[in-house]
C-alpha cells in the first residue's frame, strides 16, 4: 500500500513540475486508484501485484468512501456559500457582494431557514432600519436587529441612561449611567456585531427630523412612550410610504402591530384616533412595568422587522398582537383602516 501512496505522490509532483492544473493531477491519481482497485478485484489472492498494493479491495473501497464523503461535505459547504452570495453585476466590488466566512458562520442558522436563506440574509445586510427610542422596547429590538445582521440601523433618542432604566433596558450597563442612550446602544450593538453600521441621532425627534430621517430608511420601529411622538412618527411614515412597527407597554401587558397603509393596512391613527386624556394612559414611571415585558414585545418587534425585510411568513399587517404577562395569555385582534382617518384615509385625500 505504501508503494501506491508513493506513486500517487510522484504523479502529483511530476504534474506540478510540468505546470499541469490541479484538476489534471488529481485525475491522474484517480486513474491510479481505479487501476489499483481493479487489480485487487480481478487478480487472484497471492498475486505479487495484489500483495504489493494492499492485498484486499475492501481497504481501497473504504478509502474511496471516505474521500467521497469529504467531497460531498465540501460540495455542501460550497452550496451553502452560494445561497448566501446571490448573483451581482460582474463589476461589483467583491466586498459589496459577498459575505465573509465569519459572517457566513454567524448567520448560518438564518441561511438554512427555507423562508430566509442566503437571499433573505443579503436583504437584511442591505436593509436600513430606523429605531425610535432606545429604552425598554428599543433595547431588545436593537440588539436582535444587530445580531440578525441588519446592515444599517439608525437610533433616535434624546435621553441619557438612568439607574432606574436598568431594570428593563438591557442594552445599557451600569457603567453607562449618564451616557446618552444612543451612544450606549451603539457601543453594545457594535460590540455584538462589528459587521453592521449604527447611526446614532442624539436628539428629540422633530417634524423636520422625522420627515428627513424616515425617508432615508426602509422600515421604522417605534418604541417611544408618548403619544405626541407616536403620532409624529406615524404621519412621517405614511407620507414616505414606509411600514411602521409600533409597540406599547403598560404594567403587565404589551401590544404591537405593523402599520402600513401603502399595503392596505391601517395607520396608527386609524386605530388610535386621539391621545387619551391625561392620567388615563400613565407611562412606565407612573404605572410601573414588569422588567421582562419590554423584552418580550421588543423582541417580537424585531421578529416582525426581519419578516418584513426578508418576505418570510406573514407580518402583523392588519392585526394587533396583545400579550398579557400576568396571566400568560396572548390574543390577536383584527384592525381596519379608517376611511376618514386624517392621516391616511381615502375620504380625506
Amino acid at each position: 500500500m505504501l508503494l501506491v501512496f508513493i506513486m500517487a505522490g510522484v504523479l502529483y509532483g511530476i504534474g506540478a513540475v510540468m505546470g499541469a492544473p490541479k484538476s489534471a493531477r488529481w485525475t491522474m491519481i484517480f486513474i491510479l486508484y481505479l487501476a489499483v482497485l481493479g487489480a485487487n478485484l480481478v487478480l487472484p489472492e497471492g498475486n505479487g501485484l495484489r500483495m504489493a498494493t494492499g492485498e484486499s479491495p475492501a481497504l481501497w473501497l473504504m478509502i474511496g468512501g471516505f474521500v467521497a464523503l469529504a467531497l460531498v461535505y465540501g460540495a455542501g459547504l460550497n452550496w451553502l456559500r452560494s445561497r448566501a452570495q446571490p448573483a451581482e453585476a460582474p463589476d461589483a466590488p467583491e466586498d459589496d457582494r459577498l459575505f465573509s466566512d465569519t459572517e457566513l458562520n454567524r448567520y448560518a442558522r438564518h441561511i438554512v431557514l427555507r423562508e430566509i436563506g442566503g437571499l433573505g440574509q443579503k436583504r437584511l445586510k442591505d436593509a436600513r432600519v430606523l429605531v425610535i427610542g432606545a429604552g425598554g422596547l428599543g433595547s431588545p429590538a436593537l440588539l436582535y436587529l444587530a445580531a440578525a445582521g441588519v446592515g444599517t440601523i439608525g437610533v433616535v433618542d434624546d435621553d441619557v441612561v438612568d439607574n432606574s432604566n436598568l431594570q428593563r433596558q438591557v442594552i445599557h450597563k451600569d457603567a453607562g449611567i449618564g451616557t446618552p442612550k444612543v451612544f450606549s446602544a451603539q457601543e453594545a450593538m457594535q460590540a455584538q456585531n462589528p459587521f453592521i453600521t449604527v447611526l446614532p441621532y442624539n436628539r428629540r425627534l422633530s417634524a423636520e427630523d422625522a420627515r428627513v430621517l424616515i425617508a432615508d430608511y426602509d422600515l421604522v420601529l417605534d418604541g417611544t412612550d408618548n403619544f405626541d411622538t407616536r403620532y409624529l412618527v406615524n404621519r412621517a411614515c405614511v407620507a414616505a410610504g414606509k411600514p411602521l412597527i409600533s409597540g406599547a407597554l403598560s404594567q403587565w401587558e404589551g401590544q404591537l402591530s405593523v402599520f402600513d397603509p401603502a399595503n392596505d393596512a391601517p395607520c396608527y391613527q386609524c386605530v388610535f384616533p386621539e391621545a387619551p386624556a391625561a392620567g388615563l394612559a400613565p407611562n412606565c414611571a407612573e404605572a410601573g412595568v414588569l422588567g421582562p415585558l419590554p423584552g418580550v414585545i421588543g423582541t417580537m418587534m424585531a421578529a416582525e422587522a426581519i419578516k418584513q425585510i426578508t418576505g418570510a411568513g406573514m407580518v402583523l399587517r392588519g392585526d394587533m398582537l396583545i400579550y398579557d404577562a400576568l396571566y400568560g395569555e396572548t390574543r390577536k385582534i383584527a384592525i381596519k383602516a379608517n376611511p376618514a382617518c386624517p392621516v391616511c384615509g381615502r375620504d380625506t385625500a
